[in-house]
């Protein structure tokens, strides 16, 4: 599968000139997008469905930093589904130097009108394109 990859901008640098900490929630969410997109569950056909998927939990550690004009490649892959919960791994490498600049992980469910859900009950054609996408 494909990787998420992000050049980083200069808006997205601090006083010191580095990437600032907040965008790296960012990357992974625009990287958990790309991944779905890349499995063929596009969020939005997910929404237009009733399903939507918040974030219950995130963490980030940050291992070497990250310059404007960077180019980082991010990493999706699943942790844990079992069709209520989604938990995703995210690993950030610097493109040009190979070296690992953060490691992450977020945590998700399904609701549909406010209630959580099991996806395998609501749209197994979601719920299959997840299964498939674990890696042993």
């Amino acid at each position: 599968m494909k990787v998420y990859e992000h050049k980083a901008e200069y808006y997205e640098t601090d006083q010191m000139g580095i990437i600032h900490h907040s965008n790296y929630i960012r990357w992974y969410e625009s990287a958990r997008i790309y991944f779905m997109n890349e499995l063929g569950i596009s969020y939005k056909k997910m929404e237009e469905k009733g399903i939507i998927s918040p974030v219950l939990s995130v963490s980030s550690e940050y291992k070497n930093m990250v310059y404007f004009d960077d180019v980082v490649l991010v990493n999706v892959k699943i942790k844990k589904y079992n069709g209520i919960r989604l938990e995703l791994e995210y690993t950030l490498t610097n493109k040009e130097t190979g070296e690992v600049v953060n490691t992450g992980s977020s945590k998700h469910c399904f609701l549909m009108n406010n209630k959580i859900i099991n996806l395998k009950k609501v749209s197994e054609e979601f719920h299959e394109m997840f299964l498939n996408a674990i890696e042993e």
